[in-house]
């Protein structure tokens, strides 16, 4: 960006002022140094400006409809339908940047770790596992139809066994979901590898030097103070997880910790509470340091919070001055509620909050409302990088509406105990050798050691209801590559769009992609999807069918 000159009877003069903002023109001049007064430090070129000779418009604008300078916000739709404009602001041009510059660092990282860049096919076959599929009909067969890879998780697998021990890809994935603010509808980018020859441990020790790498090489982009946890990062079970933070992506920044109480309320005064406990439910707690010295009205409004939510309260401790205040101090009896305080550790002036019922619920809102505690009262430190490790998974779980047992986290991975595990232990207490890395409460990835032998997949499918045919028929091209002799093998494959959203501290994805599609997964500027021509329909053999209206 550069200051050009020239004057009201020069010859350039009536071309330059006839511009809109945004024209492209061509100017010719001479560099020459700006006056003192005129020196601007605020620029990189401050200290110069250009004296216009000769101007020729290239393009000459129309009025914007998205305006180009300052960082004013505009609706989503707007931003969205004009893009390419949307792009020359400052900010989401950095972001960008930013991103290749990210991509570019990953693919260094890599490949000076020892690993190979393949890339894996785009047409391929439907997978009844994970999320929808985008179809995509194929002409020469009709009624038939390949799928766009949710993952190239089979492909890197069978990689392994074709003997390419290190592989990775900057990989394109697409997934028929709606959207959220971390999560793109229809397709998004993830750093995918697979390794042979490799336990748990050999893998975060490859990868753990790259993402630490990434965040600490662009944790002060844009003059940014920010510090990396350092490596090896912290690895906590994934029922540690669940207890203190209430859920499987903790953010470390947070220094609340959740404690269950249940012991402490069995035949309590505070008879909603024993009767939870009594009737198998549990009591979770989670602190307010500080939160006692201010008003009721804290307390208060969390609770509406809660409701708000969809649960039926909070209850709390208000500790005023070494006196806890509120109806669960009054009924639950002073010498309990002492006690109770002091193994919490709680101070003079704290407060403490409870959630209360099935084990599942109250976690869930022991981790919301921690969350929401530390947002409130100012806890979080935003310039930190927290990454951490979630491990052993379980590897089934009992789902209550099918009244059956299913896998948990990944069908795929190696149980810990293999087959022996398999066939001697309840199903709801083996683990998997399967992880997660999170960073600042985001989830980057999921990950796990396979599981390279067919008894093994048979057994664990027979598990969760399924025959030996019906894992054939589903997944029989990684089956029959596992009995010509397969490699112990494992990876994961971390987020881009992710790690770059929060390297941006931006709140949701599509500030840091080129060209995002809208909540609804629609592209407003190039108008997808649209709907095909009957003679593209005929080629495909395919009729339109409109949907049922409710």
């Amino acid at each position: 960006m550069v200051q050009i000159v020239t004057e009201v009877d020069g010859p350039v003069f009536s071309v330059i002022e006839s511009l809109r903002a945004e024209s492209v023109v061509t100017i010719t001049g001479r560099v020459e140094s700006r006056a003192k007064e005129a020196v601007n430090p605020n620029l990189p070129t401050g200290e110069i400006e250009i004296r216009a000779v000769e101007a020729t418009v290239q393009s000459q604008a129309q009025e914007l409809p998205v305006p180009v300078a300052g960082e004013q916000e505009y609706p989503e739709e707007q931003r969205l339908r004009y893009r390419f404009l949307d792009l020359r602001r400052e900010k989401v041009h950095a972001n960008m940047m930013l991103r290749s510059n990210v991509i570019a660092s990953l693919r260094r990282r890599m490949i000076d770790q020892g690993f190979t860049e393949f890339q894996t096919p785009i047409l391929t076959a439907s997978s009844p596992e994970g999320a929808r599929d985008y179809l995509v009909p194929s002409r020469v067969h009709p009624g038939k139809f390949y799928a766009l890879p949710q993952a190239p998780q089979m492909f890197k697998q069978l990689l392994m066994v074709a003997g390419f021990d290190r592989y990775f890809q900057i990989a394109p994935c697409f997934r028929d979901e709606d959207a959220r603010a971390d999560r793109s509808p229809g397709e998004f980018y993830q750093l995918d590898f697979e390794m042979s020859f490799v336990t748990q441990e050999d893998v975060f020790t490859a990868i753990e030097p790259v993402l630490h790498g990434i965040f600490e090489e662009f944790a002060n982009w844009r003059d940014y103070e920010r510090t990396v946890s350092p490596a090896p990062f912290r690895r906590i079970p994934y029922r540690e997880s669940m207890l203190k933070y209430g859920n499987d992506k903790p953010d470390l920044r947070n220094p609340l910790l959740i404690t269950d109480v249940s012991e402490h309320f069995v035949g309590s005064g505070f008879g909603i509470f024993a009767s939870i406990v009594e009737s198998g439910g549990v009591i979770r707690a989670i602190p307010a340091p500080g939160a006692g010295a201010g008003s009721r009205k804290f307390f208060d409004d969390m609770n509406n919070w809660a409701r708000s939510e969809g649960y039926s309260g909070l209850g709390y401790i208000n500790i005023k001055d070494g006196t806890p205040g509120g109806p669960i101090a009054k009924n639950h009896g002073e010498e309990a509620t002492a006690k109770l305080i002091e193994a919490l550790g709680l101070g003079p002036n704290d407060g403490v909050f409870f959630a209360a019922g099935k084990e599942t619920q109250a976690a869930r809102l022991a981790g919301l409302a921690r969350t929401r505690v530390g947002e409130q009262l100012n806890l979080i430190d935003k310039n930190r990088f927290e990454l951490c490790w979630i491990v052993d998974f379980p590897m089934f779980e009992y789902d209550e509406d099918a009244k059956k047992v299913d896998f948990s986290h990944n069908p795929f991975s190696m149980p810990q105990g293999e087959l022996e595990a398999l066939e001697t232990k309840d199903p709801l207490d083996i683990l998997a050798w399967q992880y997660d890395i999170v960073c600042n409460g985001v989830e980057l990835c999921s990950g796990a050691i396979r599981n390279h032998r067919p008894e093994i997949m048979y057994k664990a499918f027979e598990i969760a209801g399924y025959t030996n045919e019906d894992v054939e028929a589903n997944f029989s091209g990684m089956l029959n590559a596992f009995k010509y002799g397969a490699p112990p093998h494992g990876g994961a494959a971390p987020g881009v769009d992710r790690i770059v959203m929060l390297l941006a501290d931006e709140p949701n994805l599509r500030e840091v992609v080129l060209f995002p599609m809208t909540q609804k997964a629609e592209d407003l500027m190039m108008g997808a999807p649209a709907p095909a021509t009957l003679k593209q329909l005929r080629e495909l053999s395919i009729r339109v069918v409109e949907p049922t209206k409710s």
